[in-house]
């Protein structure tokens, strides 16, 4: 969905659980960085985190799923990940990115060598 400009809409993939607070402020950092005239970083979840509680099952699954509506709309271009690992709701991603025909890629190290053994 990118427009006519080359703008590219980036969903922007981190490892939240454990350091819930410390992983949002990376992620907030990452969004301030990457953000230009061309790439726009999304990262819904952070919203979702300020009413869905992280660690009960259910309130997780209701935020990944939501996640999972972002890709199956087609609003999402790239999928950028990010972290010291690729997290299991970062893996779901994937391999719904990868079903979907959207790119991937990594951008740290931790994500670049787990990916490659994805």
């Amino acid at each position: 969905m990118k427009s006519e400009r080359g703008t590219k809409l980036v969903y922007v993939a981190h490892p939240i659980s454990g350091d819930v607070e410390g992983n949002i402020k990376s992620v907030l950092q990452i969004c301030k960085e990457i953000h230009t005239k061309r790439t726009v970083p999304f990262a819904p979840y952070i919203v979702a985190l300020q009413y869905l509680n992280d660690d009960i099952p259910k309130e997780r699954r209701l935020g990944a799923d939501a996640n999972a509506m972002y890709f199956k709309a087609g609003i999402v271009d790239e999928l950028w990940l990010y972290g010291d690992k690729i997290s299991p709701g970062m893996a779901e991603e994937v391999v719904l990115c990868r079903e979907l025909g959207i790119p991937i890629r990594a951008k740290s190290a931790g994500t670049m060598r787990e990916l490659k053994n994805f």
